[in-house]
């Protein structure tokens, strides 16, 4: 029995690729590969020349039995065009296939780019939530933003570059001048970060078109500030001066009569604290 072995690969830079990754593409008996002429590539630049077999949206039913023969075989290794195999490709299927017929399935982390692009936003990390790809109707767009609008998580979503100025704009419009950083490039030779509100990088790709690959990364939903009650805020202020007023020594109504004129209140609400800032105190005691 074989193990699948789910290695990312770079996003970008070769470099990033880890030693156990290295070795594991070496070692297994085949690489199930989103584009064999892509992967190849990558395994020229290590010297692996494990054999290459192409599983992608096209031809992941013919394939997966395949693949499931060879697993019962030996081991193989499943690996996307850049990134974590089975985040937005037929990977995961494959995954859930060899889990149910009975074989072990092996992570072998390394690059991400939703990840690659959060650690660097500079917005919230503890809590987020992946949206993947925004759809590209503006009218499902516009719907799907608008089940997320009070997810208070950072969120996180891809989009191209024909439909990100469409895309932003919705944003907007459904989620309100949030922070966002959108991250162009990762780990390439032109890798670029657009950081502010929403309204300042929809001004900045007006200037520069976009090109490239994008993730989104967009500040979550914070409630408005409740509406100050000012009836409790000037009390707050009245008993505060009054304490130090009765501190000093002032009687009560000269007291009340102060505060009311320092606060433009009436004369009885002001001496109606003091009674009960007295009685309270007749309690303590």
């Amino acid at each position: 029995m074989g193990t699948l072995y789910v290695i990312a690969t770079p996003i970008g830079n070769l470099e990033d690729l880890t030693l156990r990754a290295i070795r594991l593409l070496r070692e297994v008996q085949l690489i199930a590969a989103e584009d064999t002429r892509h992967t190849r590539r990558l395994l020229q630049r290590y010297e692996i020349t494990t054999r290459t077999v192409s599983y992608h949206e096209h031809n992941k039913l013919a394939r997966r039995e395949l693949l499931l023969q060879a697993l019962s075989e030996g081991d193989i290794a499943l690996v996307s065009d850049a990134g974590t195999p089975a985040i937005n490709d037929p990977g995961y299927e494959l995954v859930v296939a060899a889990i149910e017929a009975g074989f072990a399935v092996s992570p072998v982390p390394g690059p991400s780019a939703p990840l690659a692009a959060l650690v660097a936003s500079g917005l919230p990390t503890a809590q987020w939530t992946y949206l993947g790809f925004l759809p590209s109707k503006r009218t499902e767009r516009r719907a799907f933003l608008g089940e997320y609008a009070r997810l208070a998580t950072t969120l996180l979503c891809f989009e191209t570059p024909h439909r990100l100025a469409d895309a932003l704009a919705d944003i907007q419009q459904a989620w309100g001048d949030r922070r966002i950083c959108v991250a162009r490039e990762l780990t390439k030779l032109h890798e670029e970060f657009v950081r502010g509100q929403v309204s300042d990088v929809i001004a900045h790709f007006a200037a520069h078109p976009p090109r490239g690959e994008f993730v989104l990364v967009i500040e979550g939903y914070s409630a408005p500030p409740a509406p100050s009650d000012p009836q409790a805020d000037w009390q707050a202020l009245a008993r505060s001066r009054l304490h130090a007023l009765q501190a000093a020594g002032i009687a009560g109504g000269a007291a009340a009569k102060q505060v009311a004129k320092e606060l433009g209140v009436g004369r009885g609400d002001v001496y109606g604290l003091w009674v009960a800032l007295n009685d309270e105190q007749t309690t303590t005691e």
